[in-house]
Order: structure tokens, then C-alpha cells, then sequence
């Protein structure tokens, strides 16, 4: 069985498009956590009010539930996970959880966001989003990548760090 994978980072940073390129490429099933928000998480965000920490345990809870499934395909979940208390939040469900973030240039990111229609997460945020981000720390299983060479590139380099861990199957 693969251990569960969450691609992680700020809003625009790629989690969704990369994890699935991930999930496709070693077969594990992908959920983008966003579907798990609970609506008035969602509409607080759409109206450009930051989530508070009381607005996402319950939801850090969902996440880990979902990577904790044992599924033997693997699981792959594309979550912000911004700060390492969150992190610890999933990793309290699911131990075995790698983290994987994608580090991107802020304007890059700025300009992801203002050119994607239809999500809830408005450009307005992203800046808050940066101020609460948390690298992963050395005692941290995961590791950061840029998202450089497109989206096949940035999974391939994900699929070699797993096989490089000994207690990963890819």
C-alpha cells in the first residue's frame, strides 16, 4: 500500500492540477479538499474573510478521515495545510501522510488567481494566505518543490522523492 500524499500550499500554488497529474500517475485515488469545506467556510471565503483556525479544525478533521481510508491504490490530497499545527492536525489522523509543497513566485500566484473563473477563493486572500504559510520543518515527512517545467514535470519529480523514501511504493 502507498502511504497517503497531500500536495499542499497556497491558493494558485497548482495542489489540484498537480495531485491529479500525481493520483493519475501512480494510480491512487485524488481528492481536492476543497470539496470537503463546509459551506459556510466556503461563502466566508468568497466574501474575502480569511478562515480562522476555529474554522478549520473541523474540516483539518474531514482531510484526515479521507487520507486515513487505507485504500491500497494510495490516496492523494490536495490541501493548503499551511501551518504545521495543521499539519500535525492530519498527521494525528493519518500518521503515515507525506506532504509535499509547491512552492510558486507570488506573482505568479496573483496572477493564477485573478485569471481563474469561478473559484471561491478570491486574489484578495492570497496575501494572508502567504503571511500564515509554515514550511515544512526538518522533522516534517515531505518535501518542497517548485512547480517549474509544467504540471507532468513538477508529479514526475513528486513520484522520484516517493520512491526515494523507503517506506514508499511507487
Amino acid at each position: 500500500m502507498r502511504g497517503p500524499v497531500v500536495v499542499m500550499g497556497v491558493s494558485g500554488a497548482g495542489k489540484s492540477t498537480v495531485g491529479e497529474a500525481l493520483a493519475a500517475r501512480i494510480g491512487a485515488v485524488f481528492t481536492d479538499a476543497d470539496s470537503l469545506h463546509p459551506p459556510a467556510n466556503v461563502a466566508k471565503m468568497a466574501a474575502g474573510t480569511p478562515l480562522t483556525d476555529e474554522d478549520r479544525w473541523p474540516w483539518l478533521k474531514l482531510v484526515g478521515a479521507e487520507l486515513s481510508t487505507g485504500r491500497p491504490e494510495g490516496t492523494v490530497v490536495a490541501c493548503s495545510a499551511l501551518k504545521r499545527a495543521y499539519r500535525d492536525a492530519i498527521r494525528d489522523i493519518e500518521p503515515s501522510t507525506t506532504f509535499v509543497l509547491l512552492s510558486v513566485d507570488p506573482s505568479v500566484l496573483h496572477h493564477r488567481l485573478t485569471a481563474r473563473p469561478g473559484h471561491f477563493m478570491p486574489a484578495s486572500l492570497l496575501t494572508s494566505q502567504l503571511e500564515t504559510l509554515e514550511p515544512l520543518e526538518a522533522d516534517e515527512t515531505g518535501v518542497m518543490l517548485t512547480s517549474e517545467g509544467g504540471v507532468e514535470a513538477t508529479a514526475a519529480r513528486i513520484v522520484e522523492h516517493l520512491a526515494r523514501r523507503t517506506d514508499a511504493t511507487v
